[in-house]
């Protein structure tokens, strides 16, 4: 313990910059800040701390260079400026981790935001680092256990896999990474908050991750008062975090919550740099700053460890068509998709099962679960193309075969996917293999329109006469 906290002190006391170069403020244009002495010395992306009069001090990052001029984006509203107040020029951003931060909540520049003090890591990171090389990376890994019984068995989650998290707001999508957090098969996890409100942190960490979850735990929290500038910088700091304890060789559970506002805040530094609109308003800059992020997780090298990750998105309207989700479609390694419609009848995780993917099968399940998925996704399709039919009361009994299965077990599945047990792939798969085998069994004596009717919402269903068979 003695040793540790000796090499985190030299880790703090060679971080120390004894001497700054300093520059002066120039002009102040539509919040940008523009300094004189840093062309020759300015790296973009590196700190600057602007010294107010009376105030506390300004940061904000380099966003331009010229011969002439370096173009600050200050992290808050440039009120109190005034030309020729110094600003000092700080290293580029890096980030320190150490194991002392598991069960801690810090901000995107390493502080801690729960009151404690934290000590700083040995080796420096930084924050943009290049992905493992491809050609070195291992295959996907095994199956995991996560403690909700649709991903055991339906969509299965596998060691190293990237997956997408399609939702609206408010039907469930943090409450479902909460779950994940605290039961997913993984060393330790690492959230990504990016642009939460500032409320919902501490109900986060207290109620939806819990003592339980946090005790694995890495927060890096940046609330949505922050400037784009550390909103962006949440997604990269929590990144480099996993990739610290991945070379470290443990396995990394990565959850991101969401990368809709880390490209909203990409979108905002862009347009103060200059750069165009493109793609419905996000620069062209957004898909690559995604597709650099996620291509960061994953398998590791071999000798390491992986990174298993999670990216949510925010889906307005449920355009799945969005250039946020469509580019994330295109680079993960499977996508969930959560339907409001679904949350709004009281189903949650409310997974809509017929939407998502998992690019981890077939080779995830054995050929006998393969055909029970592929099975159980066919008998929940036969019920989708014909629900309007059966709630209407105009289905009858006999007519279609496979509805009629659908009919008999679709309740059972739609509680099976709502299951958060903490129970093992192979259980579930036993459960399920049972629900199958009630579909192609004989009628219960309970007319399909009869079932429509008990699905119908209470304060909505009316007397009427079932049609017959005949």
């Amino acid at each position: 313990m003695l040793q540790t906290a000796l090499a985190a002190l030299r880790a703090e006391i060679a971080a120390l910059q004894p001497d700054h170069a300093v520059g002066r403020v120039a002009s102040v244009e539509a919040g940008l800040v523009r300094l004189t002495g840093l062309s020759g010395k300015a790296r973009l992306g590196d700190m600057l701390v602007l010294r107010r009069d009376g105030a506390a001090p300004l940061t904000g990052e380099v966003l331009q260079l010229s011969r002439e001029h370096v173009t600050m984006l200050p992290d808050d509203p440039p009120t109190g400026v005034s030309l020729g107040q110094r600003v000092l020029l700080e290293k580029a951003g890096q980030i320190a981790p150490d194991d002392s931060w598991i069960g801690r909540i810090i901000d995107p520049f390493g502080k801690a935001l729960d009151g404690e003090p934290i000590l700083r890591g040995t080796v420096a990171r930084d924050l943009r680092a290049a992905p493992p090389e491809p050609a070195r990376r291992r295959p996907l890994g095994d199956r995991l256990e996560t403690g909700t019984t649709v991903f055991n068995t339906l969509l299965p989650v596998v060691r190293g896999q990237r997956i997408g998290l399609f939702a609206g707001s408010g039907v469930g999508k943090t409450s479902l990474l909460g779950h994940l957090g605290r039961n997913m098969e993984a060393d330790l996890v690492v959230f990504a908050l990016i642009g939460e409100r500032g409320r919902e942190l501490r109900e986060f960490v207290d109620t939806v991750l819990g003592p339980e979850g946090m005790r694995r735990s890495i927060v890096v929290a940046a609330t949505s008062d922050r400037s784009p500038l550390v909103r962006r910088r949440c997604a990269w700091t929590a990144m480099a975090v996993a990739e610290h304890f991945r070379d470290m060789g443990r396995h990394v559970l990565f959850l991101a919550d969401s990368v809709t506002r880390f490209a909203e805040a990409h979108r905002e530094v862009s347009t103060a740099a200059g750069e165009l609109p493109a793609l419905r308003g996000f620069p062209a800059s957004t898909a690559h700053q995604i597709m650099a992020l996620c291509e960061r997780a994953g398998p590791g090298v071999y000798g390491a460890g992986d990174i298993t990750a999670l990216f949510s998105v925010l889906v307005a309207g449920s355009d799945m068509d969005e250039p946020v989700a469509d580019i994330l479609r295109g680079v993960l390694d499977g996508h969930v998709v959560l339907d409001r419609q679904i949350a709004e009848r009281g189903r949650y995780p409310a997974i809509d099962l017929l939407r998502s993917v998992s690019r981890s099968l077939p080779a995830a399940a054995s050929e006998g679960e393969n055909a029970m998925i592929l099975r159980t996704r066919s008998l929940l399709g036969a019920y989708a193309r014909s629900e309007t039919m059966v709630k209407a009361g105009l289905y009858a009994d006999g007519s279609d075969p496979d509805l009629d299965q659908a009919l008999r077990v679709w309740g059972e599945l739609d509680s099976f996917i709502a299951e958060k047990e903490p129970v093992s792939a192979k259980n579930s798969f036993d459960r399920l293999s049972l629900i199958l085998r009630r579909a192609t069994q004989g009628q219960t004596g309970v007319k399909p329109a009869q079932r429509a009717e008990g699905l119908r919402p209470a304060g909505q269903r009316r007397a009427r006469t079932t049609p017959s068979a005949a």
